[in-house]
C-alpha cells in the first residue's frame, strides 16, 4: 500500500491484532495490515493510540502530521539508523568544504535542470506556449554553477533559478479556474499556492523517511541554512524532486480539471486557502499514484518508481560523502 493518509477529522486511530484500524462516529472506515505499511500521514486532527504509535516505531514506520491547510507540523521517527560512519563523514564535510560545495551544487543544479526541463516539455506539448526566454535564462544560471565554489552564492543562483521558473508558471496553468501570480507561503492564500504547498509537505514526510533509513542526521544539511528543528538535509534532498514530483502533479490535476474551485475553501481571517476533504482524498490518490510511477533511473540503469528513488538518492550521497564514490549524481530526468 505504501503510505497511509488518514484525513477524516476526529477519527480515533487504534491498533487490532496486527492491523491499523481507524475509526469515526463508531464505524471503522480504514483496517489496513502493518506490514503493508512504510509510512503514516495524519491531516488534520484525529487521536492516535499509544498502541499504534508503539507497533509502528518497532515497525520502523515514520507517522507524520499535517495540518488542515497542509502545512508540515513534524514527525515521529523510529530510531536512528546504527550506521554512525554515515553521520560521521557528513559531519565532516559540514561548513564550506568541498564535499559541502560539491553536493550543493548538486542540488541546484538537479534542481534548475528539472525546472528547464519541465518547461522545455511543457512548449514542446503546447503550440501556444513561448518559454524560450526563460528556458534561457535558466540555462545560463545552470551553466554558472560548475562555476561557483560559494554555498552563499550557489544560494544566490537557486533563488535566481527559482524566481525565472515561478515568474512563468502562470503559462503552464491552462486551466481558467486557476491563476498564479506568485510563490505564497505560510499561508497558501490562493488555490495553486495551497496545492504546492501540500505536495511539498508529503514530499518532506518521505523525502525525512529516506534520510532516516539511510542513516543521516536530517538536522545537518548544506544546501539550507541550520536552523533549530528544521531538518536542512531532508529539505537539501527534496529540491531535486520538488519539480520531478509535486509541481508536474499540480499543474496535470489542474490542467486536466480533476481539481475545480469548489474543491478549495478560505479561511476569513488568514485568508488561507485549503482543500476540502473531497479535495485531499483527489490530490492524496494522485500523489500516491505519482510515488509508483516508473521511470528509469539515470545513474542506476533499471526501472524504479520516484518512492524507491528518494532511498536511493539518499543512499548515493552517502556513498560520495564516505568516499566510495568521486560525485554526487542529482536525478535529472529528460
Amino acid at each position: 500500500m505504501g503510505t497511509l493518509y488518514i484525513s477524516q477529522a476526529d477519527s480515533f486511530i487504534g491498533k487490532v491484532d496486527e492491523r491499523i484500524n481507524v475509526k469515526f462516529d463508531k464505524q471503522t472506515i480504514i483496517d489496513v495490515p502493518f506490514i503493508k505499511l512504510d509510512g503514516v500521514v495524519v491531516l488534520g486532527r484525529s487521536t492516535i493510540s499509544p498502541a499504534v504509535v508503539s507497533e509502528l516505531m518497532i515497525r520502523h514506520i515514520p507517522l507524520s502530521f499535517i495540518d488542515e491547510r497542509g502545512h508540515y507540523l513534524g514527525q515521529l521517527q523510529p530510531e536512528m539508523s546504527g550506521n554512525i560512519f554515515v553521520r560521521k563523514s557528513q559531519w565532516q564535510a559540514a561548513g564550506n568544504t568541498p564535499q559541502s560545495v560539491h553536493v550543493v551544487q548538486g542540488f541546484v543544479r538537479g534542481k534548475l535542470k528539472n525546472y528547464r526541463q519541465l518547461l522545455v516539455r511543457r512548449q514542446r506539448e503546447f503550440d501556444h506556449l513561448d518559454l524560450s526566454a526563460d528556458i534561457t535564462r535558466l540555462e545560463n544560471i545552470i551553466a554558472a554553477i560548475d562555476k561557483t565554489e560559494n554555498i552563499d552564492s550557489l544560494r544566490g543562483l537557486e533563488g535566481a533559478g527559482s524566481a525565472v521558473y515561478f515568474g512563468c508558471f502562470n503559462s503552464l496553468i491552462l486551466n481558467p479556474n486557476f491563476e498564479f501570480t506568485k510563490r505564497v507561503r505560510r499561508p497558501p492564500t490562493d488555490p495553486v499556492n495551497s496545492l504546492l504547498s501540500f505536495g511539498y509537505s508529503l514530499l518532506r514526510h518521505d523525502i525525512q523517511s529516506a534520510v532516516n533509513i539511510v542513516g543521516f542526521d536530517p538536522y545537518l544539511g548544506y544546501l539550507h541554512f541550520d536552523r533549530y528543528n528544521r531538518p536542512s538535509l531532508a529539505l537539501d534532498l527534496m529540491e531535486e524532486f520538488r519539480p520531478l514530483v509535486v509541481d508536474s502533479l499540480v499543474l496535470t490535476l489542474l490542467n486536466k480539471q480533476f481539481l475545480k474551485p469548489d474543491d478549495f475553501i478560505s479561511e476569513p481571517l488568514s485568508n488561507a486557502v485549503s482543500l476540502t476533504a473531497e479535495g485531499r482524498k483527489i490530490f492524496l490518490t494522485n500523489y500516491e499514484k505519482k510515488k509508483q510511477s516508473e521511470f528509469k533511473h539515470p545513474v542506476m540503469g533499471k526501472k524504479c518508481t520516484y518512492r524507491e528513488s528518494f532511498e536511493l538518492q539518499a543512499r548515493l550521497l552517502a556513498k560520495y560523502l564516505m568516499g566510495t564514490t568521486d560525485k554526487y549524481p542529482p536525478l535529472f530526468l529528460k
